[in-house]
């Protein structure tokens, strides 16, 4: 792999800790949420910072195959959830990802096709494919609007 960019984060104190990046421009406690342990208060939690990375992520390689594709989507909208929870049958947790994504100006199916194609080439899409379930939503807002 040619690196284009190394994001480098430091987190002390697990999910009850802090994380910094290098850059300074993260730099938030993290809270676990009370059904994990955690205390009720206000804060961020790996879960959190995992949805808003994949679904930036998401984002910007749907805009990359709509220019490779010669389409303009408009804006994207993305509600990304991520659950955590134990493994079925094995030792440990893992997550799942729901993106649901909204399409401004393509009608559903080429919501649909943008989405499926975007799945392909998002980084954060290859680097879980397989290892865990991500379920993909389309919707056209033109649809929505009607």
């Amino acid at each position: 792999m040619q690196v284009l960019y190394t994001a480098q984060v430091t987190s002390v104190g697990g999910r009850s800790g802090h994380v910094t990046s290098s850059d300074g421009a993260l730099d938030i406690d993290l809270v676990p949420p009370p059904v994990l342990g955690g205390p009720g208060k206000p804060g961020v939690n790996p879960e959190q910072l995992f949805a808003a990375g994949y679904a930036a992520c998401f984002s910007g390689a749907m805009a990359y195959v709509a220019a490779q594709q010669k389409v303009v989507p408009g804006e994207i909208t993305i509600n990304s959830s991520v659950d955590i929870g134990p493994r079925d049958n094995a030792p440990g947790f893992t997550v799942g990802v729901t993106l649901d994504v909204t399409v401004e100006k393509l009608d559903q199916s080429a919501a649909e096709k943008l989405v499926h194609d975007a799945h392909e080439v998002c980084p954060y899409s290859n680097a879980t494919r397989g290892n865990i379930d991500v379920k993909l939503i389309a919707h056209s807002a033109l649809a929505l609007q009607s």
